[in-house]
This record gives structure tokens, C-alpha cells and sequence, in this order.
């Protein structure tokens, strides 16, 4: 037992975080605008850009990995673009794992932001109109601060998803070691070799970390509600 902890690559799970952080940090960004836009239209679109943003939920891994490596592939315009304009290749590499990433964990965030938007009361939101703010003050310095539980679930959860995935991972970018091979392919690759000691490891520690970070967005959401509660 002992020898096989000692050889354990931490990589992979380097890797892993290192996606999952630089994903949810840019989800953040585009999405707080989005599930902002999501919370406050009355458009006859929006089923239509729930959807879409939701699309990732149901479809599976390995079609949206199919079709964003279409997409992203050097044969598309995209792809082209980048390699010529900027020499950035979007496949088989760290770069297209992050892309890919976005698209997959997106709805992990802007749902949790947007269910959090539409919560708060309608009043406070007038109020700070009234008083001569902008939308995007509003939402900043207002609206924010005040769906904290919904905030910390939708980056707390993105993260978590990003880590843990594995289909579109694989599909994008493959299991190059020290650029794309993150901690759910290194599995993979251990079942597939038939090493189940180190797989079992792998995936205890996936476990662990899955389950640490669930009970700190539930403990965490469950002190802001006393606190809310203490409030009335």
C-alpha cells in the first residue's frame, strides 16, 4: 500500500484544479451578466436562452465534446483563426480543456446566480433605481451582496463539476501527461491497465474532495439562513 502511495502522480490532480479554477473564474465573469439578464427580462426569448444555457445538463459528454471538437478543430474557421491569428491551437491541449470546459460547466453557474437574482425582493432592486443607480451598479453593489448562499453554491459547485469531468475532457483533449491528463482520465487509464489499487486511490480522493465540498457549501447555506432567520 504504502509503495503504491508513493507512486502517485499528483499531476493529474494539479491538472484538475488548475482547470476547475481558471474555468470557474471566467464562467464567473460571463455568467453573473447572463443569469443578471436571465433574472430581470420579461422577453419572450428567454425559455429559449434557458435552454440553451441548460443544454449542457442533459446532453450527453460525449456529444458535446464531439461537437465542440468540431468546432474548435483546426479544419473550422475558429480553429483556423486562432492557429493563424494567434497560433493557439483549441484542441489537445490545455487551452481547448478550458474552452471545453466553459461550455460544459456553464449552467452550473448561471443557474445557482440566477435562482439567487429572482429571490431577492423586487422592492430593493426599485428602491436602488429610484435612488438613481445603474442596472450594473445594482447588481454589483446591491443585488450581489445580497445572494451570497446562491453565490458561493454556484462557484463551490462549478468548481467541483469541472474537476470531476470527464467525457468532454477526454474528447477535446485527450490524456497527454502533464497538459491534458487530468485526475478523471488518469483513472480511466488505470481501469483500462487494470490497476485497481491506484484507482481506487485516485477515485477515494476524488471521493473525499466531491463530499468536502458539498458539506462546505450546505454548512455554509445553512449559517446564512440563521442568519437570515435572526434577521426576522
Amino acid at each position: 500500500m504504502l509503495e503504491t502511495l508513493k507512486t502517485i502522480e499528483l499531476t493529474p490532480f494539479i491538472l484538475s484544479f488548475k482547470l476547475a479554477g481558471i474555468t470557474t473564474l471566467i464562467l464567473f465573469v460571463i455568467s453573473l451578466p447572463l443569469a443578471w439578464y436571465l433574472s430581470q427580462t420579461k422577453s419572450k426569448a428567454k425559455p429559449f436562452l434557458e435552454a440553451v444555457t441548460a443544454l449542457p445538463i442533459v446532453l450527453p459528454p460525449s456529444v458535446l465534446g464531439f461537437y465542440i471538437l468540431v468546432v474548435l478543430s483546426q479544419n473550422s474557421p475558429l480553429g483556423q483563426f486562432f492557429d493563424e491569428t494567434f497560433d493557439i491551437k483549441l484542441v489537445f491541449n490545455f487551452t481547448g480543456l478550458v474552452v471545453a470546459s466553459c461550455f460544459y460547466s456553464l449552467p452550473f453557474m448561471v443557474q445557482p446566480l440566477q435562482g439567487g437574482f429572482e429571490s431577492l425582493n423586487k422592492n430593493m432592486l426599485e428602491a436602488s433605481y429610484i435612488s438613481g443607480k445603474s442596472k450594473m451598479t445594482t447588481m454589483l453593489r446591491v443585488a450581489l451582496p445580497n445572494i451570497k448562499p446562491a453565490l458561493m453554491t454556484a462557484i463551490i459547485i462549478t468548481f467541483a463539476h469541472t474537476v470531476g469531468e470527464f467525457g468532454v475532457v477526454l474528447m477535446v483533449g485527450g490524456s497527454i501527461p502533464d497538459e491534458t491528463k487530468v485526475a478523471s482520465v488518469a483513472i480511466y487509464e488505470m481501469v483500462e491497465i487494470m490497476d485497481y489499487r491506484t484507482a481506487h486511490i485516485y477515485s477515494a480522493i476524488m471521493v473525499a474532495i466531491s463530499f468536502l465540498v458539498l458539506l462546505g457549501v450546505y454548512i455554509f447555506n445553512h449559517k446564512q439562513s440563521k442568519k437570515i432567520g435572526g434577521f426576522h
